[in-house]
């Protein structure tokens, strides 16, 4: 079996909504993700730091569609990666001041993650990766991810 270059990664995520001003308003009013082109009333594409897109969103085949009922396939989450905690912590406070609601928080050891739901039941995460020389291994040397309490109010505390 071959394997994948090194180098490869997750380049965007394109999402079908229900209502596009309503999902632009979350991932960019909420978020913080920029608008970098919209098709009319049925698509857009949003971006962190000026990137073609990191986000698209349509409704081409969902306007006014509901979510999947749990129990079937889809996406479970997107995971979006902020380059420290400050950033994050950020994010975190406009959630609080805006009473979005959270559905979990976890320190996995390798990162720091908030998980939350956007308006058309897609699961988001937010985090933050520690250094790689900090993660956590067992005797042999292999990954050993954990699942602890993040400590929100300590993330919080660095918004500012």
């Amino acid at each position: 079996m071959s394997s994948i270059h090194p180098g490869t990664r997750v380049g965007h995520v394109h999402l079908k909504v229900a209502d596009l001003d309503r999902a632009i308003g979350f991932y960019s009013g909420l978020l913080g993700f920029g608008v970098t082109q919209r098709y009319g009333p049925q698509a857009a594409f949003l971006s962190a730091g000026g990137y073609h897109h990191h986000i698209g969103l349509n409704t081409w085949e969902s306007a006014g569609g509901t979510p999947p009922p749990p129990g079937h396939t889809g996406l479970y989450h997107t995971a979006f990666l902020f380059p420290d905690r400050k950033a994050l912590a950020q994010v975190f406070k406009r959630l609080v001041e805006t009473r979005w609601p959270i559905d979990g928080a976890a320190d996995h050891g390798v990162s720091e993650a908030i998980y939350l739901t956007d308006p058309d039941g897609n699961g988001v995460e937010l985090y933050v990766d520690r250094p790689e020389a900090e993660w956590p291994r067992d005797a042999n040397g292999t990954l050993a991810m954990v699942n602890k309490r993040f400590d929100l109010a300590a993330l919080l505390a660095e918004a500012d």
